[in-house]
């Protein structure tokens, strides 16, 4: 909802920016897809190291 404000913002205030800036988002956003998907990875991997670490734990628990 922010961003939509703010481009309403710019669309009302500085037209020609706000056309450029409507362009070049998908763009940006496809130029950083991968940059996402890397952070999605290494979470996961964290989240696994962290499960394998506190795995021992949770037995002695269970038992």
């Amino acid at each position: 909802m922010l961003k939509l404000f703010v481009f309403c913002l710019l669309l009302v205030t500085c037209w020609p920016i706000a056309l450029v800036a409507l362009v070049l988002y998908p763009l940006i956003w496809l130029l950083l897809l991968p940059f996402q998907l890397v952070g999605i990875v290494v979470g996961g991997a964290f989240s696994l190291i962290a499960a394998l670490f506190y795995l021992p734990g949770r037995l002695v628990r269970a038992i």
